[in-house]
């Protein structure tokens, strides 16, 4: 099975989970491909951004959802198609985990495959 990451992108976020204070968080998108099936699968943890430097993510705070698991390739055609649909999937994923994600202060750079 081969996995590519077709999007991963850090962000300014608030939760609480486990009681830990969270405040960013991490969104991606996911291609698993194997013997002409196709999955995708949009992805979001919270962690605790201390601090500029901190990064350390933190897997307990964390939700996933299946976009599709379907017969077919990776095609541009289909990354694009799953990728308009990430912030809302993510934003559905963070309201399981009693979070929210500031889609308008990204911490880095989005990472694109």
């Amino acid at each position: 099975m081969k996995t590519i990451d077709v999007y991963k992108q850090y962000y300014s976020a608030d939760c609480v989970f486990d009681g830990v204070v969270r405040r960013g968080a991490v969104v991606w998108l996911t291609a698993e491909s194997d013997s002409g099936m196709i999955r995708y699968e949009v992805g979001v943890t919270f962690f605790p951004h201390r601090d500029d430097e901190d990064y350390a993510v933190s897997y307990d705070a964390c939700a996933l959802k299946e976009l599709t698991n379907t017969k077919g390739r990776r095609s541009k055609k289909r990354d694009e198609m799953y990728l308009s649909q990430v912030q809302t999937t993510a934003n559905e994923l963070a309201s399981v985990l009693n979070g929210m994600i500031h889609w308008d202060k990204p911490l880095r750079e989005a990472q694109y495959s």
